[in-house]
Formats: structure tokens, sequence, C-alpha cells
């Protein structure tokens, strides 16, 4: 984590500012931990990343295979010492998402050179200025690496650690990533000039998220989404809308969406996700500006 993304990184629930302990410091703070004295929380920075969840004992307890993998990158004692007190603080889940977050990373960087992201730069490319980026659900950091040819200052959030860590490998000083919920105040009030959300849609209730991005972007900026409108997911599914109701929803936000995207689009996103199975998406795409 850069030092310098202390200033916008906050608590995520509350959106205060947060104090740093560093316990261990490269070119980067590697390890360490973020406090909110407003609600006596504590974030670890582990693997130069920070965790803002807002739970994080909650968190580690859905991963409980990643907290025996942190517990071993840990390289200082009181480290070691809040992840084992977190790891026994709650029951694990049936369920352990590790894997499965392991597998997405890895069908995200076997995607990289999709049509679907030249598609995406182009457009972005056109609204293209200086400022800040934040993009929701960056993942492998293919896009967050891209607008940092431009934007001085790129954030990729993620709920996958596993994804982060490969988009951190690429170390660029004006891109920082951190592990925190959609729904969280992991910005406070911070506006940007970009905001970038691709596939999250099905992942959050989409209205209350288009209510809280529409926070982050500030007056002349703005949101580009994309997504399939993939709603089936079983018993984790969220509200479903269509791309009549985005549309609708972001102008009655304050947004004016982009001419050429005003209509429905069918972008192909091919995912390969083995050697014989490839997941193809038709994605929407949606060009708003902040009035």
């Amino acid at each position: 984590m850069h030092e310098s993304s202390l200033k916008f990184f906050k608590c995520p629930r509350c959106g205060s500012i947060l104090d740093v302990t560093i316990l261990w410091q490269t070119a980067e703070i590697d390890e360490g931990f973020l406090d909110c004295d407003i609600c006596s929380l504590r974030f670890p920075i582990i693997g130069k990343i920070p965790i803002l969840w807002d739970d994080f004992a909650r968190y580690i307890s859905e991963r409980v295979i990643l907290g025996g993998r942190l517990f071993q990158m840990a390289k200082h004692p009181s480290m070691r010492k809040f992840l084992k007190s977190s790891l026994l603080s709650k029951s694990k889940v049936p369920l352990d998402r590790t894997l499965l977050e392991d597998r997405w990373s890895g069908i995200y960087q076997q995607s990289r050179k999709s049509r679907f992201y030249s598609v995406i730069r182009q457009e972005i490319d056109s609204i293209m200025s200086s400022g800040t980026a934040l993009e929701y659900g960056s993942s492998v950091g293919i896009m967050s690496g891209y607008l940092s040819r431009v934007y001085h200052q790129v954030f990729g959030m993620d709920r996958s650690f596993a994804a982060l860590s490969v988009a951190k490998k690429s170390w660029m000083p004006n891109v920082d990533f951190a592990v925190a919920d959609f729904m969280s105040m992991a910005f406070g009030k911070i506006k940007f000039n970009l905001v970038l959300a691709l596939n999250v849609l099905e992942l959050v209730e989409p209205i209350p998220f288009l209510q809280q991005v529409s926070g982050y972007v500030c007056r002349g900026g703005y949101l580009v989404l994309s997504d399939p409108y993939d709603f089936e997911r079983g018993k984790h599914r969220v509200s479903s809308l269509d791309s009549k109701t985005v549309r609708s929803s972001l102008r009655n936000l304050g947004f004016t969406i982009r001419k050429n995207t005003k209509d429905p689009s069918y972008i192909s996103w091919n995912l390969r996700i083995n050697e014989r199975a490839t997941l193809m998406y038709k994605n929407d795409l949606v060009i708003s500006k902040m009035r």
C-alpha cells in the first residue's frame, strides 16, 4: 500500500480518517494496521493490500484457507496474533470462498486479451481526462492498470484478496488496491473523475449500489458501467433490473447518458473457464456524466 493512499482510504463503517501503524515497510507499506478511533475497528494491511472489511473476523471466517495463507505471510508477531484471534473468534461457514476466488482470479488472468477490454478501452479513451479514478470489481487489475496512463491516482476495489494479490504484482506508483465491500464507506466522501464498474451489478443490490456509486462521482465526472445482467445466482441472487431501468435510475441520480450508449448494447465478453469451456456474455455498456 502506498503511503499516499492514506488520505484516500477511510473507515468502511463510518467513512472517518484512519490512523496507520506500520509494521513492515519497503517501497510501500508491506504490513501494518489501519485503525478507526470512532468505531474502534482495526483493519490489517498484508502483502501490501489493506483489507477494509467492516467485520474482518467475518470476512476471514468465510475464507479460512485464505486466513491460513495470511498467517503464513505475516512477518510481524502483532499481525500473527491479530490473525489468530480473528480466525478463532467466529465459527467458519460451510462454504469456504477462498478456492472459488482463486479460480476466478485465474479465469480473469487467462482472459486479459479478450476483445471486450479493447472495446471498453476505446470508449474510455474518448472520455479520458486527468484526475482520479475508482474501479469497482477491479479483480486482477486489467483496467486499473490501463487507467493509470492518464489518471494521476487510480484505486481498485474488490472482494477477492487473491485477485488483488495478482494486480499488486504489477507495481505502479499511482495505482493502489483494497479489499472492500462494494457498499462500504471505504473512500468516505471523496469524489472521483471516473468510476468504472464491470460485471458487478449481480454481486450487490443494484439500485442501492447505483445510489452509492453516484456519490463518488464528481460534477462533470463519468460513471462507466458494463454488465450482462446475470442475476440468476441461487440463494445469493439480488434484485434484477434491465438496461432500461439502469438508464432511468442513472438519470434520476443526476447523470446524463452519453448519446452512443443511450440504447442497449451487446458487447461480447468471453471468459475462458478451462480448456474445454468458455463463458460467453453479451454485455450492455452505459457511459454517464454527472450533471
